[in-house]
């Protein structure tokens, strides 16, 4: 193999790995922007089962059934 083919070749793997590369932020963006939604969305949910159906609980009330 001569020069000429050793830089054609090389010069082929570059351009796929800047493409895999584009690539892959793209993906990695996308996830990004989806556990900020997720996140959001666990705390929506944390904050509505703390305050219940009435609201808060109090800590030391027992439940109706004791």
């Amino acid at each position: 193999m001569n020069n000429a083919e050793r830089i054609h070749e090389l010069e082929v793997k570059i351009a796929f790995l800047e493409k895999h590369i584009g690539e892959q932020d793209r993906v990695v963006l996308g996830l990004t922007e989806k556990i900020a939604m997720l996140e959001s969305r666990m705390l929506g949910l944390r904050e509505r089962l703390e305050r219940g159906p009435e609201g808060p609980m109090p800590a030391d009330d027992k439940p109706p059934h004791y």
